[in-house]
């Protein structure tokens, strides 16, 4: 089946002097490594069972390497644009396992909340998404360091697949254990053409799927879901937009899986 393997990171620059950093693991909605002050902490012992040890070393090794640079090439830009404290720049990256054995990976990199930056695995090209100086300079210099950008797009391309696959093996039992949670919203169309629901988890987002009457749309042109887009409050959300025609005469609905939910089943009136 498909299967996710993601990171997210979060850093927060107070002042000169101070970055708060945040980040976490998550294979499928399942959280199973957290940081805490440049070490990882491990939450379920199959974790450990996947990899050996000297992979664990040299993989936090890399990390913490990582953190180290982006905060310092970070603050050094901040200053040299002088840019107003505090600012927040949050990570997403991983890769997406399909059925048929074809993948996906990718990193976007957004601050304050925007789009900023994204890294082109197959091209090893970092391309910014603002016209800004502070992302113009960010762009340079991350292409300059070809010595990261090879080591992401190995890490992406060839790490990231083969350690789901361990991850999937050992975890299966997690996985399966994880259970289906729906939380159902029922909403009238709020203009002629769509309608959308927008989803604020504080770690994992959850995986939104429309029901008209009852039944479910797959992802295509008439339902369109967003990739993990980060929010002001340093949370990360989906967005599904499906299309509907006015006074179609149908009743709509959202369900979202997410394993932190528990066994509960909600039903919430949209509006």
């Amino acid at each position: 089946g498909s299967c996710k393997l993601h990171i997210f990171q979060t850093f927060v620059f107070h002042d000169t002097n101070f970055v708060d950093i945040s980040s976490w693991a998550t294979l499928e909605d399942i959280v199973f490594a957290t940081l805490q002050k440049y070490t990882w902490n491990i939450l379920h012992p199959w974790v450990y069972q996947a990899l050996p040890a000297a992979e664990w070393e040299n993989l936090q090794n890399l990390f913490s390497i990582y953190m180290h640079n982006f905060i310092l090439s970070m603050s050094s830009d901040a200053r040299l644009y002088h840019t107003p404290y505090p600012f927040v720049f949050q990570c997403a990256t991983g890769c997406d396992l399909y059925p048929n054995g074809s993948y996906t990976k990718f990193y976007h990199l957004a601050y304050n909340t925007h789009d900023f930056l994204s890294f082109d695995v197959d091209n090893s090209r970092w391309e910014r998404w603002q016209e800004s100086e502070l992302a113009a300079q960010v762009e340079r210099q991350f292409n300059a360091f070809t010595g990261f950008s090879v080591t992401l797009q190995h890490l992406l391309n060839v790490t990231c697949v083969e350690h789901m696959k361990k991850f999937i093996k050992y975890g299966r039992a997690t996985l399966e254990r994880q259970g289906e949670t729906t939380l159902t919203q029922a909403w009238p169309p709020q203009s002629p053409t769509h309608t959308g629901a927008k989803w604020c988890p504080t770690r994992a987002p959850p995986h939104p799927s429309a029901l008209p009457d009852g039944q479910e749309v797959p992802p295509g042109p008439a339902l369109n879901t967003s990739t993990i887009l980060p929010n002001a409050d340093l949370t990360y959300q989906l967005r599904s937009v499906l299309a509907v025609a006015p006074h179609d005469g149908h009743s709509y609905a959202c369900r979202v899986r997410h394993s932190s939910l528990g066994t509960r089943s909600l039903l919430i009136p949209w509006g």
